[in-house]
């Protein structure tokens, strides 16, 4: 072929390091297969996917690189500034070389980068956690665009890209996904670089401050017999005003044998939201939750969108503490943002409904044409979708895959049970 980027989600950790590197060379052994796995579940990695699939010329050609990918023909991948190289076993006993080539950046790139990500904690701290902030990436353009990824290889297929071409690719994404660091190093610099250069931007930033705050006036000073001494107090100045809204948390690296910084993280920034709506309102809203309510609402707070590897660990930790699995948790936090703890209760707490609303459901439902649901306590259920009515007189669907009883919360409740369905089945 001629030539012609939460709270990383549910796939394996396979991008193994091989220790014998330098700083601008990294090689890494084969991937372990992964077929019938999405390829990347990070935003960067699925970047560098849309990139390589918006450019293809022939949709049958990237299919079969994504078959080539999952079964693991794609052999050690070695990545170098401006290139990703690797062997790839297709049809013929013989591999064939084959490499990625995109665009190093310049130095006034790396300078931008730098100094934005310099110039916040929570940044450095995200990189340190093999985590890439949108705002960085936009900073110095460090993700490929439709155009920008260069595939060649040494088979005879003159296809763009070659399934070969196109298999490195999907395995480099998953590359990406483990270690961003990996795509710097594409674009032209390694990980101890940039890691050393923040270092030296940061302690510069740092003596800078010290400097500002020792160029200050110096503090006033009383002497102790007059601090102690009889007299009448000025009044108190008024209280602060209230912020606008709570403060962000500091940034919290991660270190051996320190607490998760995404724990912290999200247990100093709800305390900040807690404190900031009790001198606002002089109540504290989740006082009255229980441990395993509050859990689900911690977890629901957190982006899951796709769960990353933090955020699973945070799902492993708050269920593991409630004495829960990790899907319960999960189907606990589909039910509270579906409506709240009034929707935690209606998932755990069936319960028997007076006469009235919930004896004219069945037919309502049959007169919209639903007529196959079948009674139990307050529940509707038919072979996918389900009805409960809570408490509240709202109706929340739930679905399931048919026959499994494997029931989680989905739609938007409603007062009207067919309304409820209507939005269920049509979603």
């Amino acid at each position: 072929m001629s030539p012609s980027t939460r709270p990383r989600h549910g796939h394996r950790s396979t991008a193994r390091t091989d220790p014998r590197h330098d700083d601008l060379r990294r090689t890494f052994p084969a991937l372990d297969p992964c077929e019938g796995e999405e390829i990347a579940s990070t935003w960067w990695g699925n970047a560098w996917v849309e990139a390589l699939e918006a450019a293809a010329l022939d949709r049958a050609r990237l299919e079969r690189g994504r078959v080539y990918a999952g079964r693991g023909s794609v052999a050690s991948i070695t990545v170098t500034p401006g290139r990703v190289t690797a062997y790839v076993h297709g049809s013929r006993p013989r591999p064939y070389r084959t490499e990625i080539r995109l665009r190093t950046l310049g130095e006034d790139d790396w300078d931008e980068f730098l100094a934005a990500a310099s110039a916040r904690p929570d940044h450095i701290a995200a990189l340190l956690d093999k985590d890439v902030p949108h705002a960085l990436a936009d900073a110095a353009d460090l993700l490929p665009t439709p155009g920008d990824l260069i595939p060649d290889c040494s088979c005879p297929d003159d296809g763009y890209p070659c399934k070969h071409a196109a298999a490195l690719c999907y395995q480099t994404a998953r590359l990406l996904d483990e270690d961003p660091f990996v795509l710097f190093l594409m674009r032209g610099r390694g990980e101890r670089d940039i890691l050393s250069a923040l270092s030296r931007r940061n302690a510069t930033r740092s003596a800078a401050e010290r400097a500002a705050v020792a160029a200050e006036a110096p503090v006033a000073r009383v002497p102790a017999r007059e601090a102690v001494a009889a007299r009448e107090l000025p009044t108190l100045p008024p209280p602060f005003p209230l912020p606008a809204r709570p403060g962000r948390p500091p940034a919290y690296p991660h270190a051996p044998g320190a607490p998760d910084p995404l724990a912290l993280d999200l247990l100093a920034g709800e305390a900040a939201a807690r404190a900031h709506t009790l001198l606002a309102t002089g109540k504290d809203p989740v006082a009255r939750l229980t441990p395993w309510q509050d859990a689900v609402r911690l977890a629901a707070a957190h982006p899951g969108s796709g769960l990353t590897a933090s955020t699973r660990a945070l799902y492993r930790d708050l269920a593991a503490a409630a004495d829960r699995t990790s899907t319960d948790l999960a189907r606990a936090v589909a039910a509270w943002r579906q409506g709240g703890l009034a929707a935690l209760r209606v998932l755990e707490e069936p319960w028997d409904p007076p006469a009235g609303p919930f004896d004219r459901a069945r037919p309502a439902l049959a007169a919209a044409d639903f007529p196959h649901f079948r009674p139990w306590r307050n529940q509707l259920s038919s072979r996918s979708f389900q009805l409960r009515l809570g408490r509240d007189g709202l109706w929340y669907g739930y679905e399931s895959d048919p026959g499994r009883e494997d029931w989680w919360p989905r739609g938007t409740p409603d007062t009207d049970p067919v309304g409820a369905l209507t939005a269920l089945v049509g979603g």
